[in-house]
């Protein structure tokens, strides 16, 4: 008896033999655009690509995120101390403190030394900057702070190397429009980062001709922070006015839209602290990572009133590579389809 084929096969089939007969045809076509306001995790996707597409990092690469490294590091310490003077919070090691705030700290080009690793080490153990660290959402803290805090014997080393994970938490703001380019399923990738703060945003039309389709990314867990950029508009707010504002956009009126939800690792810590109410008054769902995900996820979609418009939702932890591979497969599949679908 023969065996009977499911509609998921069948379809995956029609993909596979229509992609060996039209691949060529296609494979200039697929141009993804990474959008979301500063701080989302767009960036990190981006790496993500690099490692999951063409073969990670050198150790050379790796070791040119070594300044970016340090000043993530100690930017973290003087942004901590600096939020414990602003709060009134005692720092018993004022000494420390008085040192990692020094001028020459505030850009480093050379590795830690001892004696600023040492001082690091001190405050990190202060109760006033774990009273600082508790209150974060008050003052502007990169997210990676405790990871490179936990780490500073292994970032102070003299023959520090940075492993894979220190790149994907390493932050550099982005600048301009960057690329990267590689070939999946018979079909090349473009995908195309832009800056997302708002000095940087200008550059955004610039990338929408050819573009196949938008994958915005969102920071679940920036519900309770503000801006970089002027410190009172909640972030939260902000990713869905720029939502809103991509939707609407005439250029890209037929564009689809991937939409990652990420930090979802933040996140899941963060909604059992600090209820999502304090950003929307109407939730009700009370400490729940599904049912606040869902809420937020709701708020988003509603925003697109475009009916020629469709949205992908996905919930994602850009610093996982594992759910990154995961989603950007459905996603892969999901571009695919729609190149079948308007061939």
């Amino acid at each position: 008896m023969g065996c009977i084929q499911s509609p998921e096969a069948k379809r995956d089939a029609e993909i596979s033999t229509f992609l060996a007969a039209e691949g060529t045809k296609y494979e200039h076509d697929i141009k993804l655009l990474l959008l979301g306001s500063g701080e989302s995790g767009k960036s990190t996707l981006a790496k993500q690509m690099k490692i999951i597409h063409l073969n990670g990092y050198t150790d050379e690469e790796r070791c040119s995120f070594k300044v970016a490294i340090y000043n993530n590091l100690v930017s973290s310490m003087r942004a901590l101390v600096k939020g414990a003077t602003t709060m009134g919070l005692v720092v018993a090691a004022s000494e420390a403190a008085a040192y990692v705030s020094r001028p020459e700290f505030e850009m480093l080009y050379d590795p830690i030394t001892p004696e600023l690793s040492g001082a690091i080490k001190k405050l990190w153990a202060d109760p006033g900057i774990k009273g600082a660290f508790a209150r974060s959402n008050e003052f502007q803290l990169l997210d990676s702070a405790e990871y490179f805090l936990e780490s500073i014997d292994r970032l102070a080393d003299p023959h520090y190397v940075p492993t894979v994970k220190d790149v994907l938490m390493s932050r550099i703001k982005t600048t301009g429009v960057s690329e990267m380019e590689f070939t999946l399923s018979k079909s090349h990738f473009r995908i195309v980062d832009v800056g997302g703060q708002r000095s940087e945003r200008k550059k955004w039309m610039n990338c929408f001709p050819d573009v196949t389709a938008i994958i915005f990314v969102v920071a679940l867990s920036e519900y309770d922070l503000k801006l970089y950029e002027d410190n009172t508009t909640n972030r939260m707010f902000e990713s869905m006015k720029l939502f809103k504002e991509i939707c609407s956009n005439p250029f890209i009126s037929n564009v689809p839209i991937i939409l990652f939800f990420n930090k979802s690792d933040i996140f899941r810590q963060k909604i059992t602290k600090v209820d999502l109410s304090v950003c929307f008054p109407e939730y009700k769902g009370g400490p729940n990572f599904d049912a606040a995900s869902e809420f937020i996820q709701e708020k988003f979609m509603s925003l697109n009133s475009n009916s020629a418009k469709t949205i992908y939702p996905n919930v994602t932890c850009a610093t996982d590579t594992g759910n990154i591979t995961t989603v950007f497969n459905a996603v892969t599949d999901i571009i695919l389809r729609n190149i079948i679908k308007n061939a």
